[in-house]
């Protein structure tokens, strides 16, 4: 008698096959999702192969396989930079400062807006702080140089009506921060405070009609019932925002930048451009890039695993 033969599954091969049976049959989902994959393949991912000049003397005639190799040379030539520690010290400064401002901001309007009954000044509140957001970055600029000019500016204006001497906001190196972390807040507040409204609109009204029977007060309901509710998607936020710390905007930074307030605002960022577009220091320029990136990423992890170890929404 011939004893029955088991048939042998390999499990990898059964894996395979049912991600392929998912694919084919939401195809339409990944075909959505085709244009994202292909944007961040050949611009996030394919340069990446360019990184490698960091640690080579890059020349364009002979290209990056053909440059010769000199290891961690343009990172300790940052390092003995004279200007290393102002770069550094203005972008850690300028994103801790609009960290600890710029963030919490949205949160705290969130909140009060949505203990607001009527729903047209919502509405009109709403649309009024998110208007600024779709602004081109030049024109805020241009506004800004308008309202701040210390001849003619509406801020200087109210100032001298105050008795107060007019300041130049845009050239004095102490205001340069306060004036881009500001400015920043009333552009983007409005368009940031969407995600904790939309997260707000989940909360059951049943938890605040019982809060209100057992006397809460208003205060009350937002810490213990509304705040919890969006505490994930702040931590999940704050998480992006840490990861970004050092990734300060280029645009808004080199368009405020003038002689006057170059001690102040110049960021490792546009310190980049000048030295590797504008100087043509390629490889030195990617090597600055490459250390403001790997302290990104190491910010990123590190928070990650607090919020982890805090028992909150992480990211993986």
């Amino acid at each position: 008698m011939i004893a029955p033969t088991k048939t042998v599954i390999d499990p990898k091969r059964g894996r395979l096959g049912s991600l392929w049976k998912r694919i084919i049959t939401n195809y339409e989902l990944y075909l959505f999702l085709l244009p994202t994959l292909l944007y961040f393949t050949i611009f996030h991912y394919l340069p990446m192969y360019g990184m490698q000049i960091a640690f080579k003397n890059y020349l364009p005639i002979k290209g990056i396989l053909e440059s010769p190799w000199v290891g961690f040379e343009h990172f300790e030539r940052f390092f003995a930079s004279y200007q290393f520690l102002t770069v550094l010290k203005n972008t850690l400064l300028i994103n801790l400062y609009q960290l600890l401002l710029a963030f919490p901001i949205p949160i705290i309007l969130a909140l009060l807006l949505n203990q607001i009954g009527s729903t047209k000044f919502r509405r009109m509140v709403q649309t009024i702080t998110y208007a600024p957001h779709f602004i081109s970055v030049v024109v805020i600029v241009g506004m800004l140089y308008l309202f701040l000019s210390p001849m003619n500016g509406l801020l200087n204006n109210i100032l001298g009506f105050l008795g107060i001497e007019p300041i130049f906001f845009m050239g004095e190196p102490g205001w340069f921060k306060s004036t881009f972390v500001f400015s920043g807040i009333w552009q983007n507040a409005g368009w940031s405070m969407i995600i904790y409204l939309a997260a707000l609109s989940s909360v059951s009204p049943e938890l605040h009609e019982a809060a209100i029977m057992d006397g809460a007060s208003k205060f009350q309901r937002i810490v213990h019932i509304d705040l919890p509710a969006i505490m994930p998607t702040i931590m999940i936020l704050l998480i992006l925002d840490v990861g970004n710390f050092m990734a300060l905007g280029f645009e808004k930074v080199y368009l405020m930048q003038n002689a006057l307030n170059i001690d102040s605002s110049e960021v490792i960022q546009t310190y980049v451009y000048k030295t590797g577009l504008l100087n043509a220091q390629y490889s030195y320029a990617t090597a600055v890039g490459l250390f403001n990136a790997i302290i990104n990423f190491v910010l990123l992890i590190a928070m990650n695993q607090f919020a982890k170890k805090m028992k909150q929404t992480s990211l993986f």
